[in-house]
């Protein structure tokens, strides 16, 4: 990496900090306008995140709500060290964790805590992902039903990798999970993409004739 390039990457990440210890002031001051801009700034990136991990509209706009009414009423916990966004979308998992707890249905908290085989699955690494490959403008719901199929462990490694454009160790710490589980989660949610992708278009009405 070229000096250059090295002092704009040091330059980034100190706007970064600064502007998350913005925010951290003014939640401490619970600042209205603050929170409106954030709500402004994050709320597709969130419902879109919410609506991966519940499957339902309904539901992640309920949880939608109440994000954000933690981040008003909690916001003096957020300090700014971390990212805020990941900060907001931990608030998030956990409360569709302890919704999931009180419906009896199979929980992200559980999964973390299964007995998952955390040997690497190792994928492909050269060429575009099949994540990448997919995600065109014309290919983006279809991309988006098939990570509804996939094993919710691995749909929302996909979504933070790839929506959120998270690192491998902010997911580790979001998630609770260690970095060779997130691995594992990731390459294997993207081995289950491709095929997936590939069977819904082969099921399509009119997509057999067309290729006949």
């Amino acid at each position: 990496m070229s000096s250059r390039a090295l002092s704009i990457t040091t330059a980034q990440v100190a706007l970064t900090q600064e502007e998350n210890a913005a925010i951290a002031r003014g939640l401490k001051r619970q600042d209205p306008e603050l929170l409106d801009h954030l709500i402004e700034q994050y709320q597709h990136r969130l419902l879109r995140y919410l609506l991966f991990l519940t499957g339902r509209r309904e539901v992640a706009e309920d949880l939608f709500q109440e994000t954000w009414m933690r981040v008003l009423v909690r916001g003096t916990q957020y300090n700014g060290r971390a990212r805020f966004d990941t900060w907001l979308f931990t608030i998030a998992r956990n409360l569709v964790i302890d919704l999931s707890r009180k419906r009896t249905m199979s929980s992200l908290d559980e999964m973390s805590e299964s007995d998952e085989d955390d040997r690497p699955f190792e994928v492909a690494t050269t060429g575009p992902s099949p994540l990448e490959q997919f995600t065109s403008r014309e290919d983006s719901a279809e991309v988006g039903e098939v990570l509804l199929t996939l094993d919710a462990s691995y749909r929302e490694v996909l979504v933070l990798r790839f929506y959120e454009e998270m690192s491998l160790e902010e997911i580790a710490s979001m998630t609770h999970a260690p970095l060779s589980t997130v691995k594992s989660r990731l390459y294997r949610g993207l081995a289950s993409l491709k095929p997936e992708l590939e069977r819904l278009r082969n099921y399509r009405p009119g997509v057999a004739e067309a290729r006949g």
